[in-house]
């Protein structure tokens, strides 16, 4: 990979519809080597998707909640289905398996209090080997940024 190659990353973190010509346009060079450039960041993995950002709270879904989980116990089996148990559930739009006191962290999108007091009691609430958890409630997003610093 070379500076070329990173300008693409770069240009299609900020708008992955760039068409190719407008891409060639924004790295100084032709339409087909960008592409052939694309396609190969594609096969490589190092473009894993392209994915549509949707405004949460446009749809209703504005309140973010981060949610630290301590399990009862843990062995490979209970992470293993508490990993399916979470990647079903739609609330849940990230979760991250970390160290220190808690052992996962789960970004929330929600409604609102009520719903997200609901959901813990009705959803998470009902993870089997759950120990506890602690809410900590977005009060203003300051920076969110998609993609790796390339």
């Amino acid at each position: 990979m070379d500076a070329i190659d990173l300008k693409i990353l770069r240009e299609l973190q900020k708008n992955a519809r760039l068409t190719h010509k407008e891409l060639a346009a924004k790295v100084n060079l032709s339409t087909t080597p960008v592409f052939e450039r694309v396609r190969k960041l594609e096969r490589e993995g190092i473009i894993d998707r392209y994915v549509t950002v949707l405004n949460s709270e446009k749809l209703g879904k504005g309140f973010t909640v981060f949610c630290s989980v301590k399990m009862a116990r843990l062995g490979k089996e209970i992470a293993d289905n508490f990993a399916q148990t979470v990647a079903a559930i739609p609330e849940v739009t990230e979760c991250y398996n970390i160290s220190g006191q808690y052992d996962y962290l789960l970004k929330i999108q929600a409604p609102d209090m009520k719903y997200y007091q609901q959901f813990v009691l009705n959803v998470l609430g009902t993870i089997e080997h759950l120990g506890s958890l602690e809410s900590s409630f977005v009060m203003d997003e300051l920076k969110h940024d998609y993609g790796v610093s390339v």
